[in-house]
């Protein structure tokens, strides 16, 4: 007699697993001090802040928050403020400490960020500015960097 649970084999059952369960908009907000006001030189600065926090849902489950803050300025005056909060369920069993830090500054961010940038744009637009795309983001290389500026900080 098989103690398997049907569909899973015994690998399956204690192997690494990381896996999305659910994606939901936590918390958003736009501001636009002067309303829609663009006139035909836009050409705003951009300024782009991203953040990372993750907390536990239960044994397995970790809740990580992209948050996302834009702000466009016209000369001297803030054309619009967005802030996106993006959030994510993640599965994460049998990882290795240096596999979940990874997933939950890494893998998991990266799944997140194609949903808060589609909310930011929406948000922007039904703010009656023209389109507005952030650029891709490289979760590895921001995960890499933390990493050397973590060592450098510690030789010094």
């Amino acid at each position: 007699m098989s103690t398997e649970t049907a569909g899973t084999t015994p690998a399956e059952a204690t192997g690494p697993q990381l896996a999305l369960q659910v994606v939901y908009l936590k918390d958003c907000s736009f501001e636009a001090p002067q309303g829609p006001r663009v006139e035909s030189g836009w050409n705003p600065q951009i300024n782009l802040d991203i953040n990372t926090s993750f907390s536990t849902l239960g044994e397995d489950l970790r809740e990580v928050l992209l948050t996302v803050t834009v702000s466009a300025k016209q000369g001297e005056q803030t054309a619009f403020l967005v802030e996106v909060k993006q959030a994510g369920a993640f599965l994460m069993r049998n990882l290795s400490d240096d596999d979940t830090k990874r997933a939950l500054t890494t893998i998991c961010p990266g799944t997140l960020f194609p949903y808060a940038r589609a909310a930011i744009s929406h948000l922007v637009m039904q703010g009656g500015f023209p389109q507005f795309l952030l650029p891709p983001v490289n979760f590895d290389a921001l995960y890499a960097r933390s990493l050397a500026d973590g060592q450098n900080a510690t030789k010094n």
